[in-house]
């Protein structure tokens, strides 16, 4: 797969957990495991996607790729104990900022 690819990838699902999450809270996300599971999915996406992309590229942009690798892996490998609250935060708090990140990775190259 190409790196442009795989960002595009990455940029879909960001733009499905948006979409997911667009009249939710917190709550609802942690009463609906409907939601939970789409959510849970598109961030599995997002990681196994960017273990694709060059590493030379992403280094030559100041983000803690290792935590969209790190963050798969926990979804992944810990899903009987993952921490939603931490789901959510992430939604809110680094998904804005990935975004930002894999937009302009599109757009200088």
């Amino acid at each position: 797969m190409k790196d442009k690819e795989c960002l595009e990838h990455i940029q879909n699902a960001i733009e499905r957990i948006k979409s997911y999450t667009e009249n939710s809270n917190q709550d609802d996300f942690l009463s609906n495991t409907l939601l939970q599971d789409a959510i849970l999915y598109q961030f599995t996406i997002i990681g196994e996607a960017i273990m694709y992309v060059d590493d030379e590229l992403l280094q030559q942009y100041d983000y803690p790729w290792y935590a969209v690798r790190s963050f798969r892996n926990y979804i992944a490998h810990q899903y009987f104990g993952i921490n939603l609250s931490k789901v959510w935060n992430t939604i809110e708090i680094n998904l804005p900022e990935l975004e930002r990140m894999i937009t302009m990775i599109l757009q200088n190259n």
